[in-house]
């Protein structure tokens, strides 16, 4: 695992950013990787696309996770320059009728590790499995090589508040999923999908050692407020630590 992620995991601060696994924009993944690299980020997660991450590497020294449903492309992505890789998530995909099943999962994850054995490779759990099979599926990938587990959830919940409680209840799947998987497995979990400044301190109370956000900074329409998103996703982590180790 590249160093700075390796530490960053230990501390459990860890934050990426997410362009999306289907946004080959560059433009509007340029500005998200700048946020990014400005507000603090720990690492950024773009598609799997070589141009892509050729044009990344050119504006953040962060490293560059990237994502795809296709281990093929994984092979590419590497040989331009991608630190490590993740499996999904799928949350782009659930709009267009499109399921991920946990044999699919853990598939995708054998044939992914059989074509890159060393490269650090992060594996999304399908939020539509039950809670129990997500954690059975998150040991299964362990043991098929994942280094690390991710969870989403946030496209399958509907808040029905306004505010705060809006925002529990948006991230109320993905934090259980964290919560149930970072006690059966002993790589470290990214909590993802759905999760916000208000929401960021209970996933790492619930277990996990990060999370991922991608909406709540790509989808700001300029760089001023991407970059104070990202930092107060940072200094919610901050916090957490803080409150964590007693200062």
């Amino acid at each position: 695992m590249h160093p700075k992620l390796q530490k960053a995991f230990e501390h459990r601060q860890v934050l990426k950013v997410i362009s999306g696994l289907n946004n080959f924009d560059s433009q509007r993944v340029s500005a998200t990787v700048k946020a990014a690299d400005r507000g603090g980020a720990t690492f950024v997660d773009i598609a799997a696309d070589p141009d892509l991450i050729r044009l990344v590497k050119g504006l953040t020294n962060l490293p560059i996770c990237v994502s795809a449903v296709e281990p093929q492309r994984f092979v590419n992505a590497v040989e331009a320059g991608a630190d490590l890789i993740e499996i999904g998530n799928f949350d782009s995909f659930y709009a267009q009728g499109r399921r991920f099943e946990a044999a699919e999962v853990l598939t995708l994850t054998q044939q992914t590790r059989s074509l890159l054995p060393d490269i650090t490779l992060s594996v999304t759990v399908p939020h539509i499995l039950t809670l129990d099979r997500q954690v059975e599926l998150a040991q299964e990938l362990v043991q098929a090589g994942a280094d690390i587990i991710q969870t989403e959830g946030g496209t399958s919940s509907q808040p029905r508040s306004a505010g705060t409680l809006g925002l529990i209840e948006k991230a109320a799947p993905t934090l259980a999923a964290a919560s149930e998987i970072s006690r059966a497995v002993s790589v470290p979990v990214l909590c993802a999908s759905g999760l916000s400044s208000v929401t960021v301190p209970m996933a790492i109370a619930a277990g996990a050692a990060g999370v991922g956000v991608g909406s709540a900074v790509n989808q700001l329409d300029n760089e001023v407020a991407m970059v104070a998103a990202v930092r107060s996703l940072v200094e919610a982590l901050a916090t957490v630590n803080l409150t964590r180790i007693g200062v």
